[in-house]
């Protein structure tokens, strides 16, 4: 089914738009040569550095894929970075290019049932990249972010990831009430995260199917639409005194959840 132009479905129009082309970080440039699904058109090495195998194995990737390679002061990696402290190493590729929405509502090549996380307005860059390394390691296959009130992949996410970001198949969507719709009838199941809920996470059977987790965001949470358009809504028990969890250990818990249930053999 294809669902009309503005229903939540990515703009190939506006290359670059998710951003990725700046990446900083020894594990982050790392899986960036090692998955290679970007064109990296140079690295920055700080000289004086202690010796590395991260850094042996960047140089020795580079070297492979005829990559660049360009030895600076520190000074001048620093000066150039956007990070507080980018390790030594930056790379400079290409950006992390969108897929179709529906793309991401399909079966894995693999066989495997999507399962999405769904970023309803993240904003902070580290909340962003901590909650994709979660995801990556939970078996996420596809994430949603929405094209306005968002964090991007810039080399603060990038770099908190890990290297996620190259792993991950990202969409973006001009509104997520309107992709929640266009995933609703490509048969996804939306669960929204909101701590008031009275229904647990945990009551839900999210084993099999395709699902997709929704988080709000930072301050305000789900917003409203959001909200209306999810097929649930649950939190997260708690059992001390403080209100919430931060929106990207609340995302974890829940991903890794989904993760708990779908590793679980059928039938218990």
């Amino acid at each position: 089914m294809t669902p009309p132009r503005g229903r939540g479905r990515p703009d190939h129009r506006q290359s670059g738009e998710l951003g990725g082309d700046q990446v900083e970080g020894r594990r982050a440039v790392l899986e960036l040569l090692t998955v290679g699904r970007r064109t990296v058109r140079k690295i920055l090495l700080a000289e004086d550095q202690d010796p590395s195998e991260q850094l042996d194995r960047i140089e020795e990737l580079a070297s492979r894929m005829r990559v660049p390679v360009e030895t600076v002061p520190r000074s001048r990696l620093d000066s150039q970075a956007r990070t507080e402290a980018p390790q030594g190493v930056m790379a400079l590729a290409r950006p992390v290019e969108p897929v179709p929405l529906e793309e991401l509502c399909q079966p894995t090549r693999k066989g495997g049932q999507p399962f999405l996380l769904v970023a309803a307005g993240l904003t902070d860059p580290r909340n962003l990249g901590a909650l994709l390394r979660s995801a990556e390691c939970a078996g996420v296959t596809g994430v949603v972010l929405p094209r306005h009130r968002s964090a991007r992949l810039s080399p603060t996410v990038a770099k908190t990831a890990a290297g996620a970001i190259e792993h991950l198949p990202f969409a973006v969507v001009g509104g997520i009430p309107a992709a929640l719709s266009v995933m609703s009838e490509l048969g996804v199941w939306s669960i929204g995260l909101a701590g008031e809920s009275e229904q647990s996470l945990y009551d839900l059977p999210l084993g099999e199917g395709p699902v997709a987790l929704v988080v709000g965001s930072e301050d305000k949470g789900l917003a409203p639409l959001v909200r209306r358009r999810c097929d649930a809504v649950v939190a997260i028990p708690q059992y001390g005194a403080l209100p919430s969890l931060n929106v990207g250990v609340a995302g974890a818990v829940a991903c890794f959840e989904v993760a708990r249930q779908r590793a679980r053999p059928s039938g218990r």
